[in-house]
């Protein structure tokens, strides 16, 4: 991790020089873009959308970049930012919808539209079992299941304590595996 922090201070070096900004927004992009992906992917499940949140992600990371006080890393406030425009997708998608316990089925619905989807695999049922979680703990379960992101870190994306955030995590995973036994 310690390497990564040290590209991402020379890759933020690079940015703030005119000469060579857009070389290390490309960069940048090339080094996050699949993790950022998984993530928003994992909140938003369609593709499309997801790549509709990510542009958004971009934007937002070019128009904000040049102001990152470095007092966290750069991984951290890109997951963030990724985080919160998810989460913006989410709603958006709730209020076009005409009650939000549509919305809750219809992301049920859209997992298992997926041609792929067979329900009686195991990686299927955890989908279906983390889409029926509240919102904050999907977030948490996602982040530290997925991407394995240390509480710390998390603790700082989120802005809530790491004893908050383990025991969302604890809440979700025995939601998940309640839903798993007995589905």
């Amino acid at each position: 991790m310690e390497n990564h922090y040290a590209d991402d201070i020379v890759l933020l070096q690079e940015f703030r020089n005119p000469v060579t900004k857009e070389k290390a927004f490309t960069s940048l992009i090339k080094k996050y873009q699949e993790k950022l992906y998984w993530h928003v992917r994992r909140l938003v499940l369609q593709h499309e959308d997801a790549n509709d949140v990510l542009q958004n992600v971009f934007v937002k990371v070019w128009k904000g970049l040049e102001n990152f006080r470095e007092d966290s890393q750069l991984y951290t406030w890109l997951y963030r930012i990724a985080t919160n425009e998810s989460l913006t997708f989410l709603e958006q998608q709730k209020r076009k919808s005409v009650s939000s316990i549509d919305q809750d089925d219809g992301m049920v619905n859209r997992l298992q539209a997926d041609r792929h989807f067979d329900a009686n695999k195991l990686e299927w049922k955890l989908q279906l079992a983390v889409q029926q979680l509240p919102e904050k703990q999907r977030i948490v379960f996602n982040l530290r299941y997925y991407d394995e992101m240390p509480y710390e870190q998390m603790s700082r994306v989120l802005d809530t304590s790491e004893g908050a955030l383990k025991a969302s995590y604890h809440h979700a995973v025995k939601k998940i595996e309640d839903f798993i036994l007995n589905h």
